[in-house]
C-alpha cells in the first residue's frame, strides 16, 4: 500500500507555500546514488540533486533549487523534472499542451507525494495547473540493488473539452554542468548498434525515429553518457517514434528529456482520459559503463524481461535452408535432424500459410494465417505431430501486424490497412501495416496467436500445443493515415503503438508462460517495452560472424545476453563453422542452417557445441557479463561471464582481422574471486583435437596477468570454462 510522505499543501491566493509549509524533501534513493526533488516557496517542484547517495545528516533540505546566478540577465530558474511550455524556462519542455482556450502556457505546482517503501521503492508525486484543471502526476521507481531507476508521468485534465498535447516526455533529468561525453548508436538493416561519441556542447543534440511500428533502426532508443567521474546508461521502453533530446543550457547544464516524438503528434486528450508517457530506464555508476551495464542486466532479468528468471531453449529455423520451398515431409525430416543436432525446438519460418494467394514469396498471403494446403495438407496439427514423432517442440513465425494487398484480408477489410484512401499506396517489402489502433484489428491480431495456440497434434493424446512464437514486424509505416481514427489523426503514432500493447496485454494474459521471440528486419525492436512480452529478440539480420560481433557487442551493453538470439547460419561461408558457432554461442544459441549438406565434421563439431553450451548456459544465460576487449576498438573481441557465486566462468575470446606482425594483446579476465584457484580448460574444440589438460590459475593471476590466447589469425575463436576449486 502507498503511505503519505509529505502532507498536501494549502496553497495560497497565487499557490505560493510559505517557506514553514514547505514538504521534506523527496528522496529517490538506490543503494549508491539518489535523485532529490524539493518543492521551492513557489509551490513548484524542482530537482536539487542527482549523484552519490548522501547521508540522513547531509542537510538535504537546504540542497538549492536555483541552477543559473549568473548576470547574463535571464532570471534565476530551477531545475523542473516536468517543465510545462512557460516563461520563465526558454529550453526544451516536458510537456505542452493547447487549451479550450487555445492558451498553451502550463504552470505545475506541487499537490502530494507518497511511496511504497522497500527494495523497489515507488514514488509517486501530484502536480497541478493553477489556472487550468489539469494534472500531472510523476511516478520514480528506484531499484535498490540494482542502482536503476525507472520514471514517468501520467497526464490528465477535467476541461470542459478536449485538449491539445505537443509535447509528451517523461520527468526530465538534469545534471550540473561537466564535460558531457554521449555515445549514442545508429545504423540500418544489417548495419545496427554502430556507435558515435559526441562532446556535447551548448544547444541541442536530439536522437529520434519515426518508424511508426518500431522503435529502432537508423537510431537505436538506448545511449551512454559520460561525464567526470560517471557513467550514465539510459533507454526509453517506447516501441514507436520515440525521442531523446540533450540539451546543454546557456550555464552548462545538461538536461534530458526523453519523449514520445512529437512529429505529427498533436495528441487529442478526451476529459478525464489519463495519457501515459514511455518509461525512462537508466542507472549510473562511477565503476565505468561495464558495471553500469551489469545493474542493467540484472536489473532486467529480475524486472522487466519476460521470464527473465526462466530457462531457453535452442532451435533449428528452416529459413535459411528452405526459405519458401518446403513440404510437410521436408519439414518432417528437419525435424529429425534438429533431434540429431540435440536443440530443444524446430522452427517454422514464413511461407507456410495463405490458400487464395498462398505465401510462395514476399507479395502475397500476408493476413491469412490458414496453413498452406499443398505445402502442409495436414495443417498445424500435422506439423505439431511430427516434430512429437522427432522429439522436439515446434515453433512457428507469423508477422500478424502486416498485410499484403495480395491476400483476402486486404480484399474484405482494405480500411484495416494504414494507407491514404486517394493517393498512390507507398508499400515496404510489398506490405502495409495494419492499424492498430482500430479495436477490431486488435481482435484480429490477437485472433492470429489464439487460432494457432488452439490447434493440438493430431495424434489426440498428447495436446501438444505450438511453444513458441517469432514474431516479425518488417514494415514501417509508410503511409499514417487511418480510417478509424478520422479526424484525430494527430493520435495515429501513439494510439498505433497502444493498440499493439493491448494485443500483446490479451495474449499474455492467456498464455501468461509461451515464450515468444521479437523480430522487426532485424533489431527494429529492441526496447524494454515489447521485452516485457517477449523472451529474447532477434539483434540483426545480419549473422555473418565477423559483422554480428559487432552487434553483440552493443547489444549486450544494453541488454542481457539471454533476451539477445544468436544463429549459425551461412551468410559467411568463409568463416570455420567453429567461428560461427562459437560467435553464436556467447548469447542465446540457435541454428539457421542446412545440415543435410554439412560435412560430417561439422556436423559432430556443432552436436558438441550444444552439448557444451548447454552445460555453459547457466553461466552465459545468467551471470555477469564482462566486457574485455572491443571489436570497434582492436581487431579482436573477448568477453567473459561468471556466475553469481564466482564458481564458475566461460571466456569467449575471438580473432577477428588481425594484421600479421602486430603484438596480440592479452586477455585479463574480470569478476573472478581474487584468491580462488580456477581449473581452466578450453571446450568447443574440433572433433579430431586431442583434449588439453586443464591449467590451473589463482583469480588474481588471471586477472592481473592475463592469459595469452590470441593470436595473428582471421576469424579463430577459443572458448574456456572456469571452475573453482
Amino acid at each position: 500500500m502507498m503511505k503519505k510522505t509529505t502532507c498536501t499543501l494549502l496553497l495560497l491566493a497565487a499557490t505560493a507555500v510559505h517557506a514553514a509549509l514547505l514538504p521534506q524533501p523527496i528522496r529517490i534513493q538506490t543503494r549508491d546514488y539518489e535523485l532529490i526533488l524539493n518543492t521551492a516557496p513557489s509551490g513548484r517542484l524542482f530537482q536539487t540533486y542527482f549523484g552519490p547517495r548522501l547521508n540522513d545528516s547531509d542537510n538535504v533540505a537546504d540542497l538549492p533549487w536555483k541552477s543559473n546566478k549568473g548576470n547574463d540577465g535571464i532570471p534565476d530558474r530551477g531545475y523542473e523534472p516536468m517543465v510545462g511550455l512557460c516563461g520563465d524556462d526558454m529550453f526544451e519542455p516536458a510537456i505542452a499542451l493547447i487549451h479550450n482556450d487555445g492558451r498553451q502556457d502550463t504552470y505545475l505546482y506541487y499537490q502530494d507525494a507518497q511511496d511504497t517503501g522497500g527494495s523497489v521503492r515507488h514514488h509517486v508525486i501530484t502536480l497541478r495547473d493553477d489556472r487550468y484543471p489539469v494534472n500531472v502526476t510523476l511516478h520514480y521507481q528506484a531499484y535498490s540493488e540494482e542502482n536503476v531507476i525507472v520514471c514517468w508521468s501520467e497526464i490528465s485534465h477535467n476541461e470542459k473539452k478536449t485538449v491539445t498535447l505537443t509535447r509528451m516526455a517523461s520527468p526530465i533529468l538534469y545534471l550540473n554542468p561537466a564535460n558531457f561525453l554521449l555515445t549514442h548508436y545508429h545504423g540500418d538493416w544489417a548495419r545496427e548498434g554502430r556507435p558515435e561519441t559526441t562532446n556535447l556542447t551548448f544547444g541541442k543534440k536530439i536522437l529520434d525515429t519515426r518508424m511508426g511500428s518500431r522503435a529502432a533502426e537508423q537510431c537505436e532508443p538506448f545511449f551512454q553518457l559520460d561525464y567526470d567521474d560517471n557513467t550514465i546508461l539510459g533507454t526509453i521502453a517506447w516501441t514507436g517514434n520515440f525521442r531523446l533530446t540533450f540539451e546543454i543550457d546557456n550555464a552548462g547544464a545538461l538536461r534530458i528529456v526523453p519523449a514520445i516524438n512529437p512529429m505529427a503528434s498533436n495528441y487529442i486528450l478526451d476529459p478525464g482520459q489519463t495519457f501515459r508517457t514511455p518509461d525512462f530506464i537508466y542507472t549510473i555508476s562511477r565503476q565505468g559503463a561495464d558495471k553500469a551495464s551489469r545493474q542493467i542486466h540484472d536489473w532486467a532479468r529480475k524486472y522487466r524481461l519476460k521470464d527473465g528468471m526462466g530457462n531457453r531453449m535452442t532451435l533449428l529455423n528452416n529459413w535459411e535452408n528452405t526459405y519458401f520451398n518446403f513440404n510437410q515431409q521436408s519439414l518432417a525430416t528437419l525435424m529429425q535432424e534438429a533431434k540429431d543436432l540435440g536443440v530443444d525446438m524446430f522452427l517454422l519460418d514464413d511461407g507456410w500459410f495463405g490458400n487464395k494467394h498462398p505465401r510462395n514469396d514476399d507479395h502475397a498471403g500476408l493476413g491469412d494465417w490458414q496453413a498452406n494446403s499443398k505445402k502442409i495438407p495436414d495443417g498445424i496439427p500435422g506439423m505439431l505431430r511430427d516434430a512429437q514423432k522427432a522429439g522436439v517442440k515446434f515453433g512457428i513465425w507469423i508477422e500478424p501486424e502486416m498485410v499484403n494487398p495480395r491476400s483476402e484480408l486486404f480484399e474484405k477489410h482494405p480500411d484495416w490497412a494504414l494507407h491514404y484512401p486517394d493517393r498512390d499506396i507507398q508499400y515496404h517489402r510489398n506490405q502495409l501495416v495494419l492499424d492498430l489502433a482500430n479495436p477490431k484489428v486488435q481482435d484480429h491480431v490477437y485472433g492470429v496467436v489464439d487460432n494457432i495456440m488452439q490447434q493440438k497434434a493430431t495424434d489426440g493424446n498428447s495436446g501438444e500445443r505450438v511453444a513458441y512464437f517469432k514474431w516479425d514486424c518488417n514494415a514501417m509505416i509508410t503511409s499514417p493515415y487511418s480510417a478509424y481514427l478520422r479526424e484525430r489523426q494527430g493520435n495515429l503514432y501513439i494510439d498505433h503503438v497502444r493498440g499493439l500493447y493491448a494485443v500483446l496485454d490479451r495474449i499474455h494474459q492467456q498464455y501468461p508462460d509461451l515464450p515468444m521471440m521479437l523480430c522487426s528486419g532485424g533489431g527494429g525492436r529492441c526496447d524494454y517495452k515489447m521485452l516485457e512480452y517477449f523472451t529474447e529478440f532477434w539483434p540483426s539480420d545480419n549473422t555473418d560472424p565477423f559483422e554480428r560481433l559487432h552487434i553483440q557487442w552493443t547489444m549486450s551493453k544494453f541488454f542481457p545476453v539471454k533476451a539477445m538470439a544468436a544463429h549459425v547460419t551461412n551468410w559467411n561461408r568463409q568463416a570455420s563453422m567453429k567461428f560461427r558457432v562459437d560467435v553464436a554461442s556467447m548469447c542465446k544459441l540457435g541454428f539457421d542452417i542446412n545440415l543435410a549438406n554439412m560435412p560430417d565434421n561439422d556436423k559432430a563439431f556443432c552436436r558438441q557445441a550444444v552439448r557444451n553450451w548447454n552445460r555453459m548456459k547457466p553461466v552465459i544465460l545468467d551471470g555477469d557479463l564482462y566486457h574485455l576487449i572491443s571489436p570497434y576498438d582492436t581487431p579482436h573481441m573477448a568477453v567473459n561471464y561468471v556466475s553469481k557465486d564466482r564458481s564458475h566462468a566461460v571466456l569467449f575470446a575471438y580473432d577477428l582481422h588481425p594484421r600479421t606482425g602486430d603484438p596480440q594483446p592479452r586477455v585479463f579476465l574480470q569478476g573472478l574471486d581474487a584468491d580462488a584457484t580456477y581449473s581452466v580448460t578450453e571446450t568447443n574444440l574440433a572433433v579430431d583435437a586431442q583434449q588439453p589438460s586443464p591449467h590451473t590459475y589463482t583469480g588474481r593471476y588471471l586477472m592481473e596477468v592475463g592469459l595469452d590466447i590470441l593470436s595473428a589469425s582471421q576469424g579463430r575463436s577459443r572458448v574456456f570454462e572456469l571452475n573453482r576449486e
